[in-house]
């Protein structure tokens, strides 16, 4: 779990299948994961209309992503959110499966 001065934290919640991102203790963001051996598909991720345009979205993807590396997992980005921000931020790049 992280969280700043802002109210925004962001967590892992396994027993759902997701990461997700609250601004002032409300549920601003998802992204869901499939988890399977050393593997982490993320099929969808969403930030809701009313904090659109906040880098939530960014911020959920960053913290899944250092997620993954920290426990070795290889990512299989199926969400197109997730590709692009991999395909935007190349340090990412290696914990793509093949």
């Amino acid at each position: 779990m992280t969280g700043d001065g802002q109210g925004i934290v962001v967590r892992d919640n396994p027993d759902a299948g997701r990461y997700e991102l609250f601004v002032s203790g409300k549920l601003a963001g998802l992204a869901n994961y499939v988890l399977s051996d050393d593997t982490l598909t993320i099929p969808h991720t969403e930030v809701r209309t009313r904090y659109e345009g906040q880098g939530l979205g960014a911020r959920l993807a960053k913290f899944a992503l250092d997620d993954a590396r920290r426990r070795g997992l290889r990512v299989v980005p199926r969400c197109p959110f997730i590709a692009t921000y991999i395909e935007r931020h190349s340090e990412y790049a290696d914990l793509v499966a093949d």
